[in-house]
């Protein structure tokens, strides 16, 4: 079992890759080059540490990247993650952008949901936002995802100036379908010179006043941070993840594991281990075991965004570090 400060570590992030078809303004510069190859841990390499984690009593793990789907194989990396002993529950993270060819493998092969990034539902908005004319795409996908029956969560990263008018936009889609919209404080990455996050209690408020009736939803949604919400007029449910404005700390459950290796114990702070250099040094299970059970004792008891100046820490470019 995997002990931090109290708190039970039972969930993992794993990041396939640092490359992605988009160029989000928050997330990934135009002109950022790509990790090489050979740094990238390959999934078999993968595999073999999530079933050390699975050991130690991780049993959920989420797929990210970068854009995990432009990884060659990420579906099939998936199948095989669901065959771990003790892991119960896989889901993926994606821009959407190549999701439809692939969605009714990822239903038959037992993905648990998909979490899908949208920032904008105005085509000439998300093309500003993403660097890419690709909306209908991401769009065509969603709702396959939803007629084939596979749970579906939007997330949104409301910016002031860029979508703040959209929050209700957004919203009313959980009115006729049955999915959960998600509005994410934006996080500051490195020199990031596009920081226009909206608090999430401003966010709340906006949506309070157009669902009078909107109340704390107790029903689990995931095993992630997100607080939600309910309405008579929604058929899905409203999360709101606020890690800047309310920090979650206490009860945080998560690591990530980086495209190259390194597992991260908590966002805003570089410590960590390097699980590459283990694996590829010839460590046994056993050695990296104990290895990550004295990481994970150095978990940070919270971190400190909203502490410094200008907002930042060394949380870095965030497509490098897995969404």
């Amino acid at each position: 079992m995997l002990l931090s400060q109290g708190r039970l570590i039972d969930y993992i992030r794993v990041s396939v890759t640092d490359r992605c078809n988009l160029r989000c303004k928050y997330c990934m510069p135009e002109d950022l080059p790509f990790i090489p190859h050979d740094r990238i841990l390959r999934y078999e390499e993968i595999l073999r540490i999530c079933g050390i984690f699975a050991k130690l009593g991780v049993r959920i793990v989420k797929v990210t990247g970068g854009e995990p789907l432009t990884r060659k194989g990420c579906v099939g990396f998936i199948r095989d993650l669901k065959m771990i002993p003790g892991i119960e529950h896989v889901t993926l993270t994606t821009n959407g952008v190549l999701l439809e060819p692939y969605i009714d493998d990822l239903v038959t092969l037992g993905l648990d949901c998909v979490n899908i990034s949208l920032d904008s539902l105005d085509p000439e908005t998300y093309e500003r936002i993403t660097g890419r004319d690709e909306f209908a795409r991401v769009w065509s996908s969603l709702h396959k995802a939803l007629d084939v029956g596979l749970r579906v969560k939007i997330n949104n990263v409301p910016m002031h100036g860029v979508n703040d008018g959209e929050i209700l936009a957004f919203a009313k889609l959980a009115e006729t379908l049955p999915l959960d919209i998600r509005f994410i404080e934006q996080m500051p990455s490195g020199d990031d010179v596009h920081y226009h996050r909206i608090p999430a209690e401003e966010v709340l408020d906006i949506l309070s006043r157009a669902y009078p009736d909107l109340t704390a939803d107790p029903m689990p949604h995931g095993f992630g941070p997100a607080r939600y919400f309910k309405s008579a007029g929604l058929k899905g449910a409203i999360g709101l993840i606020d890690a800047i404005s309310n920090h979650f700390c206490a009860s945080c459950n998560r690591l990530r594991l980086t495209s190259e290796g390194f597992l991260k114990l908590c966002l805003y702070y570089d410590d960590g281990l390097d699980l590459r250099g283990l694996v590829r040094g010839g460590a046994g299970d056993d050695e990296i075991e104990a290895a990550i059970l004295r990481a994970v004792a150095r978990k940070p008891e919270r971190h400190a965004f909203g502490n410094d100046p200008d907002g930042s820490g060394g949380i870095g470019t965030m497509s490098r570090i897995g969404g």
